[in-house]
């Protein structure tokens, strides 16, 4: 791993912010790497508030797709919310028409089928609703992109609204409204929503419209909480604002389905981090390995049984998606081993018998052990389908982008994105793809990076700091948790490796003058020598509470050792 130590904060501005708030120094230099310099910084910072969010209409196209939808009310026309099959989509999808139904009947909800439509808007999602006389389609998490289906359902008679996050392409679909704050003609104040957030803007503006009190919309956060820490976007500004009153609302009154998931799971949700490896994981598992429908259907269920019955169903595609993408995984890195003589700055891999639900995970598996851009290739009808995965700092759309002529259809982000190709395009696609990665990528970007955010020494730790960090959450990409780098320090003859196969080391470390921390590091068994060795050592790590047998216990949470 590369240590990078963040650059220090301005002294004169840190110790404005000790003074004003009443703070340590080491507090007030987390707050200055944040960009927090003043009082009323802080208050936000600590208290997000919801009158902080911004006007949905300031969105290019808002008024216009109020406006249609108002129109479709008063002609009582049949609407049709079309959503991705992911979490950001079918959370999307749950959000948008359960909120619809409240004050009006018509609606239906539709998820393209994984497999046999892939993802995005389908001629075959169109065709289904001009046979159920369907007048509007608005789409979430999808369509940006979508010139040819757009067209096709305005021949249908069919309009289109269309709430998107990702990058638009040169043109714009022909819907009635495109509401995408990445489009370069809008100048919404924050541009990193995910899909659900922006079916939540337009909620807001229905709601704003009527006149309505907002109040009435914070139950719906959950599900924008959830989707904001599956689909990995920036927890800052109004991401961080929709979150932290969504995991309110999931700790304290989640919705049936949240709360049947929960209890399945047998483990309590606190965190972005608990949403993102305890909810989002059975909600795409549903879209992976049998049809997303089935999590729209669990996250608008009010009666509890039948929630727990569909929570059951969803809790054991899990485990069948947790035996595939195991599977899978060992079958690509043993393809890569075998492969050495190619090895170069991607990982691209092929197998036509893989399952496309769980080629995206499998992406994330191989990059995190090879840390290269990765794409991962499976066979979908008479076409390849593949997930790609970045490393950070590095953006694959872009290089995508690059390699157009060898695909037929690719979307996404920087750090992730889909493709179809036809199969003889698959080798001129690999080789232009190494290509244009050789040609692009830092090869410092090929090392795992920890950002350290201040040294420290192991006497500053206190309950009292960990209390205070607690505080700077909900934590994602641009408010991640500190880390800290302390050096000089030794095992206190504890040091030992536990889990399977030995993977994670657990010591008790400690530094001249302070007291012994328990430690633990994650896949960090290999380094059980080094500590063992008595020479001094350094680490980075992040402050971290252990629960065990009803105990709550301080310990350091380590990324690496030197």
């Amino acid at each position: 791993m590369r240590w990078t130590l963040k650059p220090k904060p301005d002294e004169e501005t840190v110790a404005r912010i000790e003074q004003d708030l009443g703070v340590d120094k080491l507090v007030a230099k987390l707050l200055v790497q944040r960009g927090i310099t003043s009082f009323e910084g802080a208050k936000s910072f600590f208290r997000p508030q919801l009158s902080d969010l911004h006007d949905p209409f300031l969105m290019t196209d808002m008024g216009l797709a109020i406006e249609r939808i108002e129109k479709s009310i008063e002609r009582e026309e049949n609407i049709l919310i079309y959503g991705d099959y992911d979490v950001d989509g079918t959370t999307a999808v749950a959000l948008v028409s359960s909120y619809l139904l409240q004050i009006y009947p018509n609606v239906a909800t539709y998820i393209p089928d994984r497999y046999l439509e892939g993802y995005g808007v389908s001629k075959k999602g169109i065709d289904y609703a001009g046979d159920n006389d369907i007048a509007l389609i608005i789409a979430l998490d999808c369509g940006v992109k979508a010139m040819a289906q757009v067209a096709y359902a305005k021949e249908k008679g069919i309009d289109f609204i269309i709430c998107d996050h990702h990058r638009p392409g040169k043109e714009l679909p022909d819907a009635i409204a495109v509401l995408d704050p990445k489009r370069e003609d809008c100048n919404y104040p924050y541009d990193e929503l995910c899909g659900c957030g922006i079916g939540f803007k337009l909620i807001q503006a229905i709601q704003q419209k009527q006149g309505r009190d907002f109040m009435e919309l914070v139950p719906y956060l959950d599900l924008v909480a959830t989707a904001i820490g599956a689909d990995i976007v920036p927890v800052t500004g109004e991401n961080r604002i929709l979150a932290f009153y969504g995991l309110q609302v999931i700790r304290t009154n989640p919705r049936v389905g949240f709360r049947a998931i929960i209890m399945e799971a047998k483990k309590p949700v606190l965190t972005i981090t608990d949403v993102v490896f305890i909810i989002a994981p059975r909600i795409n598992a549903a879209g992976r390995m049998k049809h997303g429908i089935n999590a729209v259907n669990l996250l608008i269920e009010k009666d509890a049984g039948t929630a727990e019955f569909m929570a059951a169903e969803i809790e054991a595609f899990n485990a069948e998606r947790r035996g595939l993408d195991q599977l899978i995984t060992d079958e690509a890195l043993m393809m890569i081993a075998d492969n050495k003589e190619e090895e170069g700055f991607t990982s691209v891999v092929y197998k036509d018998s893989w399952h496309k639900g769980v080629i995206g995970i499998v992406a994330s598996r191989l990059t995190e052990t090879y840390y290269r851009p990765t794409l991962v290739f499976t066979k979908s009808g008479n076409k390849l389908a593949a997930s790609a995965r970045s490393v950070k700092g590095f953006d694959v759309y872009n290089a995508l982008e690059h390699c157009a002529e060898h695909i037929e259809q690719f979307g996404g982000h920087k750090y992730a994105a889909g493709l179809t190709l036809k199969e003889e395009q698959y080798a001129g696609f690999k080789t232009q793809f190494e290509k244009v990665v050789a040609n692009s990528i830092n090869p410092e970007l090929l090392v795992p990076e920890v950002q350290v955010d201040i040294e420290i020494n192991l006497q500053e730790v206190t309950p009292r700091l960990l209390r205070i960090i607690k505080q700077f959450g909900p934590f994602g990409p641009g408010n991640m948790r500190p880390i800290f780098l302390s050096e000089d320090l030794s095992d206190s003859g504890s040091a030992r490796t536990v889990g399977k196969d030995g993977k994670h080391l657990k010591l008790d470390v400690k530094q001249f003058g302070s007291k012994i921390f328990p430690a633990i590091g994650f896949n960090l068994g290999s380094k059980l020598t080094m500590v063992k060795s008595k020479k001094y050592f350094s680490a980075v790590f992040s402050l971290d509470e252990n629960q065990w047998n009803g105990k709550s216990q301080l310990q350091l949470k380590l990324r690496d050792i030197k």
